[in-house]
């Protein structure tokens, strides 16, 4: 006779792998819990000893300065919570327009990297070498220099049609607002929703017949109509504030201070040379038969780059460049050693005037903590729907 079978455990008995697990990782949080608790405890009763305040209460009171940048109005009769709010703004447009440019200019950079042609290596490789072993901080302080010794006063500003750059900064016109430009941004809207269904399914029927055809210039085509259409039927605004040279400085108009300016092309320039490595790596990685059999169905060098290769190294740029994201906003926060108003600006005057270092900590790093979640959430599903399906 066989043996019997073995007896089944039961649901809660300590020799299921299962139920181990989870006793020992509930074990563990509990311990840390714990640890926390311990911590949070004897630092407030410390600071009680010594007669610190503590809590965000202070976010309610009154700021009482003054923030000289900011895309929200912001006046020193509002709480210090409205101010760290600017500071977030602040921050989050340096961060997101660096991030697109830096893209733009390590890519051209990466695949200039691997050209024909000597010169253009040699050029890019110079700039990769220079931006990127210099520290960050250094750049920073060279471009701020370069903006307020090197450029000449308002009285002496440099002019392009309707736009000054001096030591104040770049000024240039912009638009009095009008409904003829919530038009135009409708019109935008739907000429750039039509021009991306016609690029799908024209790019359907080009894998049918296997037909390549450049389609990028349609939707672009069909954005602009649209806008153009939306501002015409809005009545053709076109009333703008425009700059005039004033006696001390460039008065009316929109401007981006040399502080901006400053901190945005130190940020572009330093991670556009860690780009252009990933970039370069990622098409290296790139099976040398996949250009052979590109050139062999009569694609171009261009046609070869944009539809063979770089889909093919996506794969292995994203993770990487998902990084990079995180290193130029994070390494925004050393806005605060040319005077840019971003998060952490604005938490040291804080702390200055309140005394609530803990705190106004504790919400730098929570500012920084969601926005490196949100920035890594994001590239991890483009990964995701980037990444090669096998059949």
């Amino acid at each position: 006779m066989g043996a019997p079978p073995p007896a089944q455990l039961g649901r809660w008995s300590w020799r299921r792998r299962a139920l181990r697990s989870l006793v020992y990782q509930a074990l563990v949080l509990l311990v840390l819990a714990l640890g926390l608790w311990f911590l949070g405890h004897h630092t407030l009763a410390n600071m009680r000893e010594r007669g610190i305040q503590s809590g965000l209460d202070f976010l309610w009171q009154t700021a009482g300065f003054d923030i000289g940048e900011s895309l929200l109005s912001f006046e020193s009769s509002q709480s210090y919570f409205m101010a760290f709010a600017v500071g977030l703004l602040n921050t989050l447009r340096v961060a997101l327009l660096g991030c697109v440019l830096a893209t733009v200019l390590g890519t051209l950079v990466g695949v200039g990297r691997l050209s024909r042609s000597a010169l253009l290596r040699g050029l890019c490789q110079a700039y990769v070498e220079c931006f990127r072993n210099v520290p960050l901080l250094l750049q920073l302080l060279m471009w701020y220099l370069l903006f307020t010794e090197l450029l000449p006063d308002a009285a002496q500003a440099w002019q392009l049609g309707a736009v000054f750059l001096s030591k104040g900064g770049l000024s240039f016109p912009v638009p009095l607002w009008a409904a003829g430009h919530a038009w135009s941004a409708a019109g935008l809207l739907a000429g750039g929703v039509a021009g991306e269904l016609y690029r799908r399914r024209a790019r359907a029927q080009d894998d049918a017949v296997g037909r390549v055809r450049r389609l990028g210039w349609v939707p672009l085509l069909s954005l602009l109509a649209g806008g153009l259409l939306g501002w015409l039927l809005g009545g053709a605004p076109t009333a703008a504030d425009v700059p005039v040279r004033g006696e001390f400085a460039i008065e009316n108009g929109g401007a981006l201070t040399p502080e901006f300016m400053a901190l945005l092309l130190g940020l572009v320039a330093y991670t556009a040379a860690f780009v252009a490595e990933v970039v370069r790596s990622g098409l290296q990685s790139v099976p040398r038969g996949q250009s052979e059999a590109a050139a062999a169905l009569g694609l171009s060098r261009a046609q070869e780059m944009r539809l063979v290769r770089l889909p093919l190294a996506l794969r292995v740029i994203i993770p990487p460049l998902t990084n990079q994201y995180l290193n130029l906003t994070k390494n925004s926060s050393l806005a605060v050693a040319i005077g840019y108003p971003d998060v952490v600006s604005i938490a040291n005057t804080a702390i200055n005037q309140t005394g609530r270092a803990m705190e106004c900590i504790f919400i730098v790093m929570l500012v920084y903590l969601l926005t490196s979640l949100l920035t890594s959430g994001l590239m991890n599903r483009y990964n995701a729907r980037a990444a090669i399906r096998e059949r």
